[in-house]
Order: structure tokens, then sequence, then C-alpha cells
């Protein structure tokens, strides 16, 4: 299968480095080692690739020592993360597991505790910040909901479907983005921020082992903080066609016939998801020209060309529409 290319909102990267920055850090040398071009990050509509912003993450934790990235009152030392789902490993369910985790983290610091509580046929895992830390950066209530989500997931080796996110915070601009990170229903303005699901997955066994951690940790910012696409979502399979047929670029018609529906119920079926035809190839077209600008010396003209427009100028007013920037302010340095 061919690899799909990822791009992230600017947001995320701002809000990654926002703890740090409040405390003085020069931020400017960990932009440029992983190869972000500083003047994108005070764009609203820019985004950076995958491999942009997992480097940025990991530069982040090892100059820090801190794989709380600087949000929490006190360090929490590199291999904190690691320790806190290695208490998972022989835990007899997710439960208990989620316990072990719950305990671990609350020892290594003193700012938030995961809390389980039972709504139904639901179970929420809340975060309960201490008091005089509950006005938090939007980024860190998203950023542990997003990573313990995948850790859970992980631990039982199968789909966790998140039913809902609540966010203690107001629906913030880049909202829209959300659809590949925190992939549920989303509630804001909430009392707590809370994963919720099947509470029937409580007593699902715990299927990871000491060696399954260990290949997880070797490519952990690439497991826990990277957008993901469900596999059997058909907004992923028609993606996944338009990538394979690139450069003809089939339309709406040759894409349904080629996932074996008809066109009625291929536009159902997307919209179902939050996205139409139009926004899925257009999100790919600028996904793959973030990557190829940012990692070759490609010449608009042939990018153009793969993407299927007329002309550079076509593309280049596209480009300019999706991130807000002439796609020169991408094209790579050095």
């Amino acid at each position: 299968m061919v690899k799909p290319p990822v791009s992230v909102s600017m947001a995320f990267v701002r809000g990654m480095l926002a703890a740090v920055q409040a405390r003085g850090m020069d931020v400017l040398p960990l932009l440029t080692e992983a190869a972000i071009d500083p003047a994108l990050l005070d764009q609203a509509s820019a985004r950076v690739t995958g491999e942009q912003y997992v480097a940025l993450f990991r530069l982040l934790i090892e100059r820090c020592d801190d794989d709380g990235l600087g949000f929490f009152s006190r360090q929490v030392k590199r291999g904190s993360f690691a320790l806190s789902v290695r208490v998972a490993l022989g835990a007899p369910t997710l439960l208990v597991a989620m316990r072990r985790v719950a305990h671990t983290w609350q020892l290594l610091q003193d700012d938030v505790r995961f809390v389980a509580v039972r709504e139904g046929p639901l179970v929420g895992w809340v975060l309960h910040f201490s008091e005089g830390r509950t006005q938090q950066p939007n980024f860190m209530h998203e950023m542990l909901l997003r990573i313990y989500w995948r850790v859970l997931s992980w631990l039982v080796a199968a789909r966790l479907p998140p039913v809902r996110f609540d966010l203690a915070f107001p629906c913030p601009a880049y909202a829209g983005s959300y659809r590949t990170v925190l992939p549920g229903e989303l509630r804001f303005d909430q009392a707590h921020s809370a994963l919720w699901f099947d509470a029937a997955a409580l007593q699902w066994p715990i299927r990871r082992d000491e060696a399954a951690l260990r290949s997880f940790l070797a490519q952990v910012q690439w497991n826990i903080i990277l957008p993901r696409r469900r596999d059997d979502d058909v907004s992923t399979r028609a993606r996944q066609h338009l990538q394979t047929a690139t450069p003809a670029w089939p339309d709406l018609a040759g894409t349904a016939q080629a996932l074996q529906m008809s066109v009625s119920t291929l536009q159902r079926h997307l919209a179902a998801e939050g996205t139409s035809f139009q926004a899925l190839k257009d999100e790919l077209r600028r996904d793959l020209a973030i990557t190829r600008l940012t990692t070759s010396s490609v010449s608009l003209a042939a990018l153009a060309t793969d993407l299927g427009f007329s002309d550079s100028a076509a593309f280049q007013r596209a480009f300019k529409c999706w991130t807000g920037s002439p796609p020169g302010a991408y094209r790579r340095r050095g």
C-alpha cells in the first residue's frame, strides 16, 4: 500500500511549544532543526508534515529532558511515559491496566489525575486537575487524551472506538483539525476533559508483552501523536484510491465504482464522516504538495501536473487557499 501523506495543523505545533515558550525558551533552534520554517509559526492555516511534527516532539523532549513538554509544575523526566505504559503489562483486563497507569501517573506529577467514571453503558477516563492548575492550555488536554487513548487501544491490540471526547475549554478556531486527532463526538466547555468509550471494553484482556512494548517505544511518537484514519472508514478507502490512482485523479463516479458503491451511497458515507469528495481530494492534494515541497526540489509545474491541476498558476492559487501561504514558503531549504 502507498504510504499516505500526513500533515498537521500549525495550531498543534504552537500548542506543543506553548509551555516552554511561556518559560522563556528560544524555540527557533528547535524549529530550524526540525526543518520547520519559523516564519510559518504564526500563520493560522499553515501546516507541517508528520515527519516535521514528530521531529519537533522528539527534540523538545530531549532538550528539556521532560516527557511532559514543560506543561507540568514539575519535570516529568524522560522515561516516565514508558514507565506508565510498562506497569500495565500483565494486567488481566483493561480496567486493571487503567488503574495501574493512573496510579503511576499520580506518582510522577502533582497536577492531574486520571479518574474512571461510569455513565450508563459508557466509561469515561476523566482528567481531574489539582486546585490552582485548572486553567491549562488546550494542548495539555488534547495531548493527554490523544496519547492515552492510543495507549489503551495498543494495550488491548484492538480498536477502542471513542464515543466522545469532552473538552474543558471553548471550541477553538482549529477544531476542524480534530477529525483525525480526536475522532469522536466533541463536547466543548465541559467541567472536565475526558475520553468516553463502551464500558464493555473494561473487561478486554491486555495482549501486549515486553517485546511488543520495545517495538512500540521505538516509534513511540509516530504511534501516539500523529493523526490517524480508521482503515474501515469510507473516507480512508476513497483517499487511498485517489492516492493510488495519481496522477489520473478519478472523479466522484470513478471512485464510487472502484469502491463498489453508487455515487449517492459514497456521498452519504462521506457526509456521515464529516467530509465530502471534493474536500477529501483537496486534503490529499494539500498533504501531497506539502510533503513533496518539503522533501524534494520538484518544480511547481511538475507538481501541479501530478496533482491534477491545469497549470502552475491554478495550483499556486489552490495551495495558498489551503495553507495561507504560497508554495515557495514550504520549499525545502538547503
